[in-house]
């Protein structure tokens, strides 16, 4: 028996190929010209707008992205729910006039609770994926000086997301939903018939473990942030040699800000600088 060279195999491989191709070809255009629906244009555009979204969030590009946007969405949101906490500085009546009105919100506020939490959710989830990604493309460990010019705060970015993500659980639980401590039941409404949510969160940051939790969430988020904003600055491309450390310097400022104004009231609490406005 003759023995088949291995260019004789791949030239009968080819042939048989190309007849299957012409065959699939001649095929699609009986089809096409035949029995094309009208909306058929439609859906070929869907398909390519959906792969070009898959690519998009399979990329590395993709995922850096939506880590940065919805950084920015909850970045925004602290940035508010500070400037409202902060009126427990002015008053039981500042404080509870904004509770109140964001109560008035009714289902709306709820869904912009749903939609903060789905957030957050993205974007350690992305995150994570990220950080799985960079891991596998560089397998090898990281050598000492590479190790010492990397942060507390990049190298630990999925592990204090993870637990940020805990304390805004367990927050919306102490303060929104209201079940981890009893007293907060006994609270009688202000003279306004309003919800004292002065005297709530005074008697909320008057237990040290409460406080305790508080300051270290908020410091694993300044860490985070942090480190957040030049990763964010990068993936909108600001390189710049001269650029970037400022930008990256104010981020930090930015973060350490956020942090002082967050923290300052559990310790005026503590610090008997702030009574509630009745007692139990």
């Amino acid at each position: 028996m003759k023995r088949r060279s291995l260019a004789s195999d791949t030239d009968a491989l080819q042939f048989r190929c190309a007849r299957h191709e012409c065959h699939y070809s001649n095929l699609d255009a009986r089809i096409g010209v035949h029995n094309l629906k009208p909306n058929a244009p439609f859906v070929t555009a869907h398909k390519s707008s959906v792969s070009i979204l898959a690519a998009f969030y399979h990329s590395s590009v993709g995922k850096k992205m939506i880590v940065a946007i919805t950084g920015i969405i909850l970045i925004l949101f602290v940035i508010g729910h500070l400037l409202g906490n902060l009126q427990i500085f002015l008053g039981p009546d500042w404080i509870n006039g904004y509770s109140q009105h964001l109560r008035d919100l009714g289902p709306l506020l709820w869904m912009i609770r749903i939609f903060l939490l789905l957030t957050v959710v993205v974007h350690i989830y992305v995150t994570i994926q990220l950080a799985i990604q960079n891991r596998r493309a560089r397998p090898e460990p990281y050598i000492d000086k590479e190790h010492v010019k990397a942060t507390f705060a990049s190298r630990h970015m999925v592990m204090s997301g993870l637990i940020v993500l805990a304390f805004i659980i367990y927050h919306l639980a102490h303060f929104t939903v209201r079940v981890t401590d009893p007293r907060f039941g006994l609270l009688k409404a202000d003279p306004l018939n309003r919800y004292d949510v002065y005297s709530m969160m005074v008697y909320g940051f008057q237990n040290y473990l409460v406080s305790g939790f508080y300051v270290l969430g908020l410091f694993l988020l300044t860490l985070h942030l942090s480190h957040g904003s030049s990763s964010f600055f990068q993936s909108l491309g600001l390189n710049d040699q001269k650029l970037a450390p400022r930008l990256a310097v104010g981020g930090r400022i930015f973060a350490w800000l956020l942090f002082v104004g967050y923290t300052s009231i559990p310790v005026a609490v503590l610090l008997g600088l702030v009574k509630p406005a009745q007692q139990l």
